[in-house]
């Protein structure tokens, strides 16, 4: 059975489509045993993401819709050893964490927050740019928020605190830092992280792939839309 797909509905992010069969999110590379494997989890839908607002220090919660799509996460993520949970402390990516089964465990990892947006708390892409034509979140960063020197800086502090946690780690937060995220795992400059569109309660892996000389980061999974139970694996 493959991942369901849905529209995009961002901390004003755009939404993509995966290729990678449902299978995948439970299947390990034979060689990476023991190597550190995060579990990236997108917090389920809001009223905001709904309509496309930024959505960063507001702490807006989940819609019914939001908690029946984390409710579904349960299953993919119920026959995981995790060594550790973490959640941003925004009661969306929280609540999404309980409603997926991993809340007893978790964390508060304040470096798991969305982008501060600061002026541009609350606004579209689409109003920002009726103003201001040319903006590019992952390159521009906003007035009176997070600059994407200071986000790369946050991500970098956050995958150097894991660098040494064994096996699996969960992780709960946004859509638009978990994708300045990813690009910081491999490498990239958090600007490569707009090509990492995350929808809501979705569902990524980024591990390591150990059939080289020495591992190399991957993004093994990438925007899995899990928003209904595997009933057929």
């Amino acid at each position: 059975m493959s991942p369901t797909t849905a529209p995009a509905n961002g901390d004003g992010g755009a939404r993509s489509e995966t290729d990678t069969a449902a299978g995948e999110v439970g299947r390990r590379p034979p060689m990476a045993e023991g190597l550190l494997r995060l579990y990236l989890v997108r917090h389920g839908e809001t009223e905001w993401s709904l309509c496309g607002q930024h959505t960063g220090r507001s702490d807006i919660p989940l819609t019914a819709h939001g908690e029946a799509s984390a409710r579904a996460l349960s299953p993919w993520l119920a026959g995981i050893q995790f060594a550790r949970v973490l959640t941003s402390p925004r009661q969306r990516a929280r609540q999404t964490c309980a409603l997926a089964g991993l809340g007893p465990a978790a964390e508060i990892e304040p470096d798991l927050a969305e982008w501060d947006y600061g002026d541009y708390e609350g606004q579209r892409t689409a109003d920002i740019r009726k103003v201001r034509a040319d903006w590019n979140l992952f390159r521009d960063g906003c007035p009176h928020g997070e600059t994407p020197t200071q986000i790369s800086a946050r991500a970098d502090r956050l995958l150097a605190s894991l660098r040494n946690t064994p096996g699996n780690v969960a992780l709960f937060s946004h859509g638009q830092f978990g994708s300045a995220l990813a690009a910081r795992w491999i490498d990239l400059p958090v600007v490569d992280g707009q090509h990492f569109a995350l929808g809501p309660a979705s569902l990524s892996i980024l591990a390591h792939d150990a059939h080289h000389t020495a591992a190399v980061r991957v993004v093994e999974l990438w925007n899995a839309a899990v928003g209904r139970p595997p009933n057929n694996r």
